[in-house]
């Protein structure tokens, strides 16, 4: 009877967790109608802003919050609703659902809003470029919707949560907890990442949906590859022995496409190899729309070895 409870309640969670992505889906594309802005754009507001939010918070439908000056107009002294009000103090709210209000916590209100401050400087990806950048006034903002956006579009879907683990499990490797620990080389410093240890030429896979961000040399991490991902997280992969061909910078990619592979680059001019034993550096920083740290992956990669081995068996 528990057993049975248990897969009734994993069943339910699941049917509505889909829902909830069929909902967002269906208002991306209603406003896209609505504006002729590809759905893709606000599907990757709407997740960047989810994603700097505190994951305590009960998660909305549409995430997106526009700041109530924007929204009523700056110098208006209350929060009426009222399209006439919000329209005398130049406020952007717009009611989006047609129930005769400008609702900021309205769901269809906001993407209509955040629809005709897109539309202010036009429809074309440029012109997306340029009115993010004019609403968040950060480069690191803009890139990280934009890369969201081509995820979208390559997939098109917005249920994207499957991982993998960054290297072969078909090969010999070994890891544990190293990050946080002191490291000399260039300066004191400590390790911001887990060091997978495996043979040369071992595959290293994308764990994540992202855009290829960054590829080339590096004084500490050798041969390198940076990734964006959809859940405003930058994940790093270095000393590696080479990439895969044609992997370029701009490329979409999702969990288990092969990078390259795993070697001993680093620690000196381009070139430089074997100054320690081969293995993947991975690291992983978090971007709150403010700032951008690193933090511990070891967490997240026991949990993709377990889901990529189900997979496998």
């Amino acid at each position: 009877m528990c057993l049975l409870l248990i897969v009734i309640s994993s069943q339910v969670a699941h049917a509505e967790e889909e829902s909830i992505y069929d909902q967002r889906m269906a208002l991306f594309k209603k406003i896209e109608a609505l504006t002729q802005i590809p759905w893709y754009y606000f599907a990757a507001i709407d997740n960047y802003e989810r994603n700097i939010k505190d994951s305590s918070e009960p998660e909305k439908v549409i995430s997106i919050t526009i700041p109530l000056e924007i929204w009523f107009g700056i110098g208006n002294p209350s929060s009426n609703t009222d399209g006439r009000a919000i329209t005398l103090f130049n406020g952007s709210g717009i009611d989006g659902n047609g129930d005769g209000k400008a609702d900021p916590t309205n769901a269809e209100d906001i993407l209509q809003t955040m629809g005709n401050l897109l539309l202010e400087y036009g429809q074309t990806k440029d012109d997306i470029k340029i009115s993010l950048w004019n609403y968040y006034e950060r480069d690191l903002t803009v890139q990280t919707i934009m890369n969201t956006a081509k995820v979208f579009q390559t997939y098109q879907s917005i249920n994207l949560t499957d991982r993998d683990f960054p290297v072969s499990l078909q090969h010999n490797y070994s890891y544990r907890s190293t990050w946080g620990a002191r490291r000399g080389f260039g300066g004191l410093r400590i390790h911001e990442g887990t060091d997978i240890f495996a043979g040369y030429g071992t595959p290293i896979k994308s764990t994540t949906y992202g855009v290829v961000e960054l590829m080339g040399w590096n004084l500490y991490g050798g041969w390198r590859v940076g990734i964006r991902d959809i859940y405003n997280i930058y994940h790093y992969y270095a000393h590696m022995n080479g990439y895969s061909e044609g992997l370029k910078v701009g490329q979409v990619v999702k969990p288990g496409d092969v990078l390259g592979s795993v070697g001993s680059s680093g620690y000196g001019p381009p070139g430089t190899s074997g100054k320690f034993p081969p293995h993947l550096h991975y690291g992983m920083y978090k971007d709150n729309g403010y700032s951008e740290w690193s933090f511990d992956p070891y967490p997240y990669l026991q949990r993709w070895e377990r889901m990529a081995r189900q997979k496998k068996n």
